[in-house]
């Protein structure tokens, strides 16, 4: 599944969420509604469906046609312009895969991220050498110049999630397999200064990391065929869901986003599953020092 979109993604899902429930209280059929604003019902399927941005005179439009009071019409179509403003991963151009774009612009808005990661450290806590290995392997005869700005655009990440004020921390929850701190790259001082940098961040209020020991044996998640993020979107003024809860994974082409309640409980029974099979974060933080140790020269 390729994800080609521009401006913010989670605003745009928002209000066309929105937009829907307000057009079917208000008994309004598609058909109808294209037929009052004069627009062809695709445009309202893009708009409630959150795959196009949105004009503020288009949703005051169709505000009035659905009935909507004054305030809840301010709300929205302050919604329509946040789906107009690009975020900071724009200054990335080529960096920024398109089908990426759309999980990172989901990431900034998640409330809480909680990945797996059977085999390489996670981006979020990636060290600057580590990145520019990955990045060396993975886009063997790309120009110098494009795997220095995915570099660049790796570590903004990092800072977009660790440098926010308190009252607008990501909770990081993270599981990495014990494969994945025993693969050394390139040499034994690089790895030693990865593992030392994920006990750095590992001690943060906001972050929890915990390791699958080889002693877990065979586990739920190692069925699922890969690492995942399940990313979430605490509730909105509504107590309801902001965003409902998408699992992400990525492959070589693409990604795959994953929303149905379904689909989700079953990643989530993976999570359950695993996290009770992991050291705790003491015993983890234990097992990460002392391989730093073993890999320093």
């Amino acid at each position: 599944m390729v994800i080609t979109q521009t401006g913010s993604t989670v605003p745009r899902r928002q209000l066309g969420r929105h937009l829907r429930r307000l057009r079917k209280q208000a008994r309004i059929t598609v058909k109808a509604a294209s037929e009052a604003l004069r627009w062809s019902p695709p445009k309202i399927w893009r708009i409630e469906r959150g795959t196009t941005s949105t004009s503020a005179p288009d949703v005051a439009a169709m505000c009035r046609v659905y009935g909507a009071s004054p305030q809840l019409t301010a709300m929205l179509v302050g919604f329509a312009k946040e789906t107009r403003k690009d975020g900071w991963w724009h200054a990335y151009g080529e960096a920024m895969r398109d089908w990426f774009e759309a999980y990172v612009s989901l990431e900034s808005a998640a409330t809480r991220l909680r990945k797996y990661e059977p085999q390489l450290v996670p981006g979020l806590l990636q060290t600057e050498a580590y990145a520019t290995e990955i990045f060396r392997l993975s886009r063997p005869g790309r120009p110098q110049a494009e795997r220095d700005s995915a570099v660049a655009l790796r570590l903004a990440r990092q800072k977009a999630i660790f440098d926010r004020e308190v009252s607008r921390q990501t909770q990081l929850d993270i599981v990495l397999d014990e494969s994945v701190l025993r693969r050394p790259f390139l040499d034994g001082a690089g790895m030693a200064a990865q593992l030392w940098h994920m006990n750095m961040i590992s001690r943060r209020s906001h972050v929890t990391l915990r390791v699958l020991p080889f002693s877990a044996g065979l586990y739920r998640a190692e069925l699922a065929n890969g690492g995942f993020t399940i990313l979430e979107f605490g509730t909105e003024s509504f107590e309801q869901p902001a965003e409902p809860t998408i699992v992400y994974s990525e492959g070589l082409t693409g990604a795959l986003y994953l929303e149905k309640p379904a689909e989700v409980a079953r990643y989530d029974e993976a999570w359950v599953s695993m996290h009770g099979a992991c050291l705790s974060e003491a015993q983890s933080r234990e097992l990460i020092a002392s391989l730093a140790k073993e890999h320093a020269p």
